[in-house]
């Protein structure tokens, strides 16, 4: 069963909406995939659609070149807070999960998901579910692309990773320390993040924001499998947004899949 939308939007949209522009400017390796989503989608030259767009950290910079685009997020948080940035008449926004939307006529020569946001589909069914809705909706010879990140053996192996700061920044004269709580299910191939959003003024605590979410992680030829039982016949992975080849220090799977 897909969870209610709404439901997750209060244990992640709300706060993480709040913080998110400020608290992903200030992480490194953040940045390099927007340049390529943005190269795909002038090589596709057509409509573009975002899965998971968030508050449009990466699809905005594609609206720039004049593409029609649209963005989709299960979050109205999110949603609310890219659309008080846009002023592109050629950007529409939807608000439905990755898992069941139904844009009718609409096809798309780009249909992408960038930072992550495939891996919060939990389950095969969520799985395939999605991305048969991006078969439905990819114009003919049109491309889907994503990124996931590659799992650290090391770090996949240890059950809980203790509260500590990951990020800090400043936000609307206050100074916010996120604090990120990690535990995983080896089994499920599941993590659960828990973030605490500290803020403090002068030196002093002013309040507490916390969201809650959930990961799976991928391994690569499992995502092959995954986009070859979802009939996509052509699928190229890449090792990092320079589209250098997959090898045993990367830190994220970039595929392209038709």
């Amino acid at each position: 069963m897909i969870p209610d939308v709404s439901d997750l939007d209060e244990a992640y949209g709300r706060t993480t909406a709040r913080f998110y522009d400020a608290a992903y400017a200030r992480v490194p390796q953040v940045g390099k995939d927007v340049e390529f989503y943005r190269g795909l989608a002038r090589e596709c030259a057509g409509p573009v659609l975002e899965l998971g767009c968030g508050t449009g950290r990466v699809l905005l910079r594609i609206a720039e070149d004049g593409f029609p685009c649209t963005g989709l997020d299960a979050s109205r948080h999110m949603l609310d807070a890219l659309r008080a940035k846009s002023r592109f008449p050629n950007l529409r926004l939807v608000h439905a999960p990755m898992q069941r939307f139904d844009l009718g006529q609409d096809r798309f020569t780009l249909i992408f998901a960038a930072f992550r946001v495939f891996q919060h589909l939990y389950t095969i069914d969520d799985q395939l579910h999605c991305l048969a809705c991006v078969r439905r909706h990819l114009a003919p010879g049109g491309s889907f692309a994503f990124d996931v990140f590659a799992p650290n053996l090391a770090r996949m192996g240890l059950a809980e990773e203790p509260e500590q700061v990951d990020v800090r920044f400043e936000q609307d004269g206050e100074s916010v320390a996120r604090h990120a709580r990690v535990r995983r299910d080896p089994v499920a191939q599941i993590l659960e993040v828990d973030f605490r959003y500290e803020r403090t003024r002068e030196g002093a605590v002013v309040g507490n924001d916390e969201a809650h979410f959930k990961m799976r992680w991928f391994w690569r030829f499992e995502l092959e499998h995954l986009l070859r039982r979802a009939g996509f016949e052509e699928v190229t992975f890449y090792g990092d947004f320079d589209r250098r080849p997959v090898a045993a220090d990367t830190s994220a799977y970039v595929a392209v899949a038709r």
